[in-house]
């Protein structure tokens, strides 16, 4: 079987990303080329919703667990959040939730898998790496130069 292209992987993460947003269409979203013009502007900060096994294998650099951000929201109180986890619904459920509670906040379109896509880095424990948990083969949608893991 051939591999799929980075395009096609793209396609397929925009696909799945449309049918989950149907649970959240009123949640503000951004894509990773906008979310570096928000950086600029606003204090973010982004959280990361997905499990801490996935988060033991990376994370988007100086990103904060949900947890972490639950248990400390008064030192981000101003910020604009972030959300992600994999490909966008877990994290526009939370976003939903962030926004019912007065928080501005944004879900990253396409998640963690368009981030690598962006070409964007990540880290584990020991610094930065190239893998991404991804769930399961169906969700193997890793840019060409990262390994996905499940």
């Amino acid at each position: 079987m051939q591999p799929m292209s980075d395009e096609t992987k793209r396609r397929q993460i925009e696909s799945i990303y449309q049918k989950v947003r149907q649970s959240f269409p009123d949640v503000p979203e951004t894509t990773v080329e906008e979310f570096q013009n928000l950086k600029d502007k606003d204090e973010v900060v982004v959280v990361d919703v997905r499990s801490a096994g996935e988060q033991a294998v990376s994370m988007i650099p100086g990103a904060v667990t949900s947890r972490e951000f639950e248990e400390h929201q008064e030192d981000y109180k101003g910020f604009t959040v972030l959300a992600h986890c994999t490909v966008g619904g877990r994290s526009g459920l939370y976003a939903k939730d962030l926004q019912a509670r007065g928080w501005k906040v944004f879900n990253l379109k396409g998640a963690i898998l368009a981030w690598t896509h962006a070409g964007g880095p990540l880290v584990d424990p020991e610094g930065p790496t190239r893998r991404v948990h991804v769930h399961s083969s169906r969700f193997n949608l890793v840019a060409d130069g990262y390994d996905a893991v499940w």
